[in-house]
């Protein structure tokens, strides 16, 4: 009798529940619903790729003043920046990942360079050089946890041609193939000067010394 009297009640809830929804009314309004929330994720969705594409360009990443006259400076001096191929790396394309996920990650931690521009942490040469060696290691660690991921978006150690390259950089990225090293491991300070003691710090932080 229970267990009737509880299939009767479910029956009746759903019966309710089909009578509110298949009401005119009741169908203009799911249906209006279902508009708005589409309408608001195409502009949510719009506002978000519009942020991230303009938080991107070079223009905001030097819009402030320590990273204009500090690490853009060293970036233009570099052949990231400027080669015979005219091909140029500007700020996010080796800080900011491109896949949608660990670009937000990317893109949230980067809150805390908003909050040291306020507190004027770097904001001049000598406070920049005195965190030179703070912020290097916290570069170093996310490119190694990454395998360099923004780097391999350009450079790829299978895709490279021996023959092209000359004997040391032969020599080394066959051995950095075959022991799986990442492009950190041997390239640092190809965009940015290095602090000083940089290689004590290396091993400091992983345990064993720079190539």
């Amino acid at each position: 009798m229970a267990n009737n009297s509880e299939s009767g009640k479910k029956k009746g809830l759903i019966g309710r529940l089909w009578r509110v929804i298949s009401h005119p009314s009741a169908r203009y309004s799911i249906g209006t619903l279902v508009v708005a929330g589409f309408v608001a994720g195409v502009v949510f969705w719009g506002g978000y790729n519009w942020a991230m594409a303009l938080s991107n360009t070079e223009e905001f990443c030097i819009s402030c003043h320590s990273m204009r006259d500090n690490s853009f400076k060293e970036l233009k001096q570099t052949i990231h920046y400027s080669n015979g191929a005219g091909v140029r790396a500007i700020c996010s394309d080796c800080h900011v990942p491109k896949e949608w996920a660990h670009k937000l990650v990317r893109k949230i931690g980067a809150t805390k360079d908003l909050y040291h521009e306020f507190l004027g942490t770097i904001d001049t040469p000598e406070k920049f050089r005195a965190r030179r060696l703070e912020m290097a290691k916290g570069v170093w660690r996310e490119m190694k946890d990454a395998d360099s991921r923004e780097c391999r978006n350009c450079h790829s150690l299978k895709a490279m041609n021996p023959e092209m390259q000359d004997r040391p950089a032969r020599k080394n990225h066959a051995k950095a193939l075959k022991k799986g090293l990442t492009c950190i491991d041997c390239h640092q300070g190809i965009a940015h000067n290095l602090p000083d003691n940089w290689q004590k710090a290396w091993k400091e932080e992983f345990g064993s010394a720079a190539l």
